[in-house]
């Protein structure tokens, strides 16, 4: 009897605090374009790397590692966490990164 009144209890609760719960918004902050992707030879990399990266994040990736670093940095984002990129695109922004940042 004990352990069904505690189970009645904590029912209760959870569809109390069920039914005040309220849907949370949350605004992200857009940005501005870095100075380091703010030409057009960076489009690329801010039309597809900002999908799913702020481009603060883009611009504070460690420097001199090579071209061979970020095309396999970008060929992991496409092959294993599915970035929706071309591969006109994936190399274009492998490119652009490996210039910039290089």
């Amino acid at each position: 009897m004990r352990s069904v009144n505690i189970v009645l209890a904590t029912s209760a609760v959870l569809l109390a605090g069920t039914a005040l719960a309220q849907p949370v918004k949350v605004d992200l902050p857009i940005g501005d374009t870095p100075p380091e992707l703010a030409d057009p030879a960076a489009e690329v990399v801010v039309n597809n790397c900002s999908a799913c990266h702020s481009l603060d994040y883009i611009t504070t990736q460690p420097r001199g590692k090579g071209e061979q670093f970020w095309r396999d940095a970008v060929a992991k984002m496409v092959n294993v966490y599915k970035a929706p990129v071309s591969p006109e695109d994936a190399d274009a922004a492998a490119a652009t990164l490996a210039r910039k940042f290089g």
